[in-house]
């Protein structure tokens, strides 16, 4: 099933915040670190950065993701699968697993635009609240992701784009992955933002995202499996990870979908949060194996 993270876990973690918090920031920042990315040139990454923007719902639990042992006990599971490469997360929880010595070896992204809450008038005003190029370098994390959501009567979309380009470009200046992904919305009669799962206005978000920034060189893509992925992946030269959503009630049709995607040239691997983090069945280990097979069909990396 899943780690057990102990009151006695929490505890410790909280303790250690408390009295000594630069060994906090230094769990994170002194941590094992992989030399290189894998030499198969293929991604299998857990996403754990949803809570940070207020997603903490999965399926038809509207708080899944707000028990932080639990969560924490899931993802260290994840982590611990043969085939799993790292993991893309928010500042509290990437210290969290540090300190749990859950991150040596593993390839480390963090989140920089969390600021679009999810259902605030806002939404799409989507501001740096996490990291920023910076203190990615600093914290030697390995790359950085940014939530790109295209939609053509919000201004605040104007101002997440151009933050967006900037933050490609100094991520870029610092060697550092520059993780985007793009996604069309729409402004729905309440005034709440939507996702829209069209296949046209993927590819022009898409194309929107390929393009940002003063240098492409260290630009990767996560996009979403939707029905004509192959179009989508085929926008540019840019490597690509395949997100995972919520699939509800759809669990084993995602899988479906995620190897399809893994056939593109530009396809390089997953990137995976809610889906095998709370499997229907809750088997975060099985999920996990049946995931990072799909990536490395033949085991190795």
């Amino acid at each position: 099933m899943s780690n057990v993270i102990s009151a006695a876990d929490i505890d410790r973690i909280t303790t250690l915040r408390v009295t000594d918090p630069a060994a906090v920031r230094a769990a994170l920042r002194d941590r094992v670190r992989p030399a290189r990315l894998p030499a198969d040139g293929k991604l299998m990454l857990i996403a754990a950065d949803h809570p940070a923007r207020g997603a903490i719902s999965v399926g038809s639990d509207p708080s899944a993701m707000a028990d932080r042992a639990s969560l924490l006990g899931r993802i260290v599971t994840a982590l611990a699968q043969p085939g799993v490469d790292g993991i893309l997360g928010q500042p509290d929880i990437l210290e969290d697993l540090a300190v749990l010595g859950a991150l040596d070896g593993k390839l480390v992204f963090g989140t920089m635009n969390r600021g679009g809450i999810v259902g605030a008038n806002w939404e799409l005003d989507d501001r740096m609240t996490a990291y920023d190029a910076a203190h990615a370098a600093s914290m030697n994390l390995d790359g950085a992701k940014m939530l790109l959501r295209i939609e053509d009567t919000d201004p605040g979309v104007a101002r997440t784009i151009e933050t967006c380009a900037q933050a490609v470009t100094d991520l870029a200046d610092r060697d550092l992955i520059a993780m985007l992904e793009p996604l069309p919305y729409e402004i729905t009669a309440e005034g709440k933002a939507k996702l829209i799962k069209d296949d046209a206005k993927l590819l022009r978000a898409t194309a929107i995202a390929a393009g940002l920034g003063a240098t492409s060189a260290y630009t990767w893509l996560k996009l979403p499996a939707w029905s004509d992925i192959a179009a989508a992946a085929a926008v540019s030269t840019l490597p690509v990870l395949i997100l995972g959503g919520d699939p509800g009630e759809n669990w084993d049709a995602a899988f479906a979908d995620w190897a399809r995607a893994l056939e593109q040239p530009t396809v390089r691997g997953l990137v995976i949060g809610r889906a095998l983090l709370f499997p229907p069945d809750g088997d975060v280990a099985s999920a996990v194996q049946r995931a990072a097979a799909l990536v490395r069909p033949g085991g190795t990396s």
